[in-house]
């Protein structure tokens, strides 16, 4: 049974950093992209960011770049995102996600709450 945990969330004030975890079980992720998205109330899902997990190409939400870092630890099966210099419109809960090509996603997490005041 394929396992996404996110965490790491919280309440930060604007300027700030977090660091989000997302930790893979439940199978071989060698060959497919992770990625982070991000919802906020009565907005849609959004793409923030995706890492591939076998040469660990990134790709960011032109939102985000300068400021978010994807990263992976292999040995751990885990996915990270170092989130610096928050945005209270960065707020929203933050999802992580599994899939054999950066447009598809099969697998989801449950999400981690970000909360940036200002």
């Amino acid at each position: 049974q394929v396992q996404l945990v996110e965490s790491g969330g919280g309440l930060v004030q604007a300027g700030g950093s977090l660091r989000l975890s997302c930790a893979a079980s439940g199978r071989t992720f060698s060959s497919y992209a992770m990625g982070w998205f991000r919802q906020a109330p009565g907005k849609e899902r959004e793409f923030v960011a995706a890492i591939t997990w076998s040469n660990g190409y990134t790709y960011y939400a032109d939102s985000v770049k300068g400021r978010f870092t994807i990263s992976r630890d292999n040995a751990k099966n885990t996915v990270y995102l170092q989130m610096n210099s928050l945005k209270p419109e960065d707020t929203a809960v933050y999802y992580c996600g599994a899939g054999p090509r950066l447009s598809t996603y099969d697998y989801w997490g449950q999400g981690t709450q970000v909360t940036v005041s200002s």
